[in-house]
C-alpha cells in the first residue's frame, strides 16, 4: 500500500484523538448529551474540540487530493512527501491549537492546504 494512503489513516484518526483529549481531560463529560457538553467547554478542551471539527473539515479535501495524486502519479516521492508534510502540519496545527498559539496555528493550517494544492498539482503534472 502506498505511503500516502497510510497518511490518510492518520488524517482519519486525528479528529478522534483531539475529541478524545477534550472528553477525557475535562470534567463531567456527558455521553447522553455530548453536543450540549461540548457547547460548555472552555480553554484547552474547547480548543481541542475545535481542532476535532477542523480535522473533519480538512479530511475530505486531503483524501481526494491523495487519491487523485496516487491515481495519476502513483508511487511518486513527491506525493508521499506532500502527504507526510500535510500530516506533519496537521499535527503541528493541533499542538498550536492546544497551546493557544493562534498565529502559528494559522501558518500550519496554510501549509496543510498548500500541500493539498501541491497534490493536485502533482496529479496534473503526471504523464
Amino acid at each position: 500500500m502506498a505511503f500516502s494512503f497510510w497518511m490518510l489513516l492518520v488524517a482519519g484518526l486525528l479528529p478522534y484523538l483531539t475529541v478524545g483529549f477534550a472528553k477525557f481531560s475535562a470534567r463531567g463529560y456527558d455521553n447522553n448529551h455530548p453536543r450540549q457538553w461540548a457547547a460548555g467547554l472552555q480553554g484547552r478542551q474547547a480548543r481541542a474540540y475545535a481542532a476535532h471539527q477542523n480535522h473533519f473539515e480538512f479530511f475530505p479535501f486531503f483524501a481526494a487530493a491523495v487519491i487523485i495524486a496516487e491515481m495519476r502519479a502513483g508511487g511518486s516521492g513527491t506525493v508521499n512527501l506532500l502527504a507526510l508534510t500535510a500530516i506533519g502540519a496537521r499535527i503541528a496545527y493541533t499542538i498550536c491549537y492546544l497551546t493557544d498559539r493562534a498565529s502559528l496555528r494559522s501558518i500550519c493550517w496554510m501549509i496543510g492546504i498548500l500541500c493539498i494544492i501541491g497534490l493536485f498539482g502533482a496529479a496534473a503534472a503526471a504523464k
